[in-house]
């Protein structure tokens, strides 16, 4: 059996009707998750938080269009009872079923809908043609288009999908990704491996601030590839989680650019990504980028501002090739600035000339859709 992204074991098919979607992913192994750190978890964030621990899953059911978040205790009988109904459409236990929903914010779960899409998706799992798609566009809310994402190697594969496009901040965003690999990897090692790719990938994303109350990305793996390279597992891992961060940043509610920011220079990584992410999250900077205006004071403005310890007028600073400052000197030509960031991606490197530590963290523009998206979102 091979669909989902490419990779052996794994199956999926999704359905949309409206707002209202529901994709089922079916692949045993073992398993490992990380979670929003927002306090507002939503429900069933509780659950897999809980059911994670087993270090095992045979399949995901993820729900779009209602986010089951602030919804108390019935919440949480809700996305329990959620596992149930695909289980029951699938053929397995209930605990071992994975649950996830992105959506609108205290609203209670349309769980005769969600039986019923599960009852109809469910007999189209054993599709290959067009399975990852449909499961990709299922979870999207915002989204312009489904986000997926492949590595492949001589010995095994990384796979995966995931949605997201507003309420994006460091420490996950209203994202939701499903990897898969058919390595053979204990449930421990494989935490590890997705901790450590989400920290230089998803949790360096910034779209407008805020960090979401549903945010979960899970990686199963299924085995069928057998004993693999821990090193390579991991690297490739962070690709895939690094593609599909990039996508979110570039599918920003209501963006026209992806802005890539590497800080290089600083006392160590977490320093740099500190820096990177608070340029990428700056409303000033990210206005800038839309309106292609080469004020590039803002960047710096940006990065003293983000709590690391670094010589101001020793950075140097360029906008894709065109450099602006150098070593404290102010260098820059405006022209070929604007001209800079003219293309669908602007990218700024900034050497704080303080160290080894060095990260890149992604973002988007901020435009005047991004209001009309979000002041009209649940009516």
């Amino acid at each position: 059996m091979k669909s989902v992204c490419g990779v052996e074991g794994v199956s999926a098919w999704g359905i949309k009707e409206g707002k209202f979607g529901l994709a089922l992913i079916r692949a045993s192994g073992t398993a490992a998750g990380v979670f929003t750190s927002n306090k507002m978890r939503a429900a069933p964030v509780e659950v897999m938080m809980e059911r994670i621990e087993r270090g095992a899953l045979d399949a995901v059911v993820v729900n779009s269009g209602c986010a089951n978040a602030y919804t108390g205790e019935r919440g949480y009988r809700d996305a329990v009872e959620m596992c149930g109904v695909a289980a029951g459409a699938l053929g397995l236990a209930p605990e071992s079923v994975g649950v996830a929903s992105t959506g609108v914010i205290g609203r209670y779960l349309d769980l005769p809908l969600i039986r019923d899409q599960c009852g109809r998706v469910a007999p189209l799992l054993a599709r290959s043609a067009d399975a990852e798609d449909a499961a990709a566009r299922a979870i999207m809310t915002t989204d312009t288009f489904p986000k997926h994402a492949l590595v492949k190697t001589e010995s095994f594969a990384v796979g995966g999908i995931t949605k997201g496009s507003g309420m994006i901040a460091p420490n996950m965003g209203t994202m939701l990704a499903f990897i898969y690999t058919d390595a053979e990897v204990e449930a421990p090692v494989l935490q590890d491996i997705l901790r450590q790719a989400t920290r230089r990938s998803f949790n360096r994303v910034v779209v407008d601030g805020d960090t979401s109350t549903n945010d979960v990305a899970f990686c199963t793996a299924t085995g069928a590839a057998g004993r693999v390279d821990r090193a390579e597992l991991a690297r490739a891992v962070e690709t895939v989680c690094r593609d599909l961060a990039v996508q979110i940043a570039r599918d920003g509610e209501g963006a026209t650019k992806l802005l890539e920011v590497t800080v290089r220079g600083a006392p160590d990584e977490d320093a740099a990504a500190a820096v990177a992410r608070t340029v990428v999250a700056s409303p000033l900077v990210k206005t800038a980028i839309y309106g292609e205006d080469p004020n590039w004071g803002r960047v710096v403005a940006a990065a003293g501002r983000a709590g690391v310890e670094f010589d101001p007028y020793a950075v140097s600073l360029r906008v894709g090739e065109i450099p602006l400052v150098r070593r404290g000197e102010i260098v820059a030509d405006l022209g070929a600035a604007k001209a800079a960031m003219r293309g669908a991606t602007v990218t700024f490197d900034l050497d704080l000339a303080a160290g080894e530590g060095k990260a890149t963290a992604w973002g988007c523009d901020l435009t005047e859709k991004y209001v009309e998206i979000n002041g009209k979102y649940t009516t």
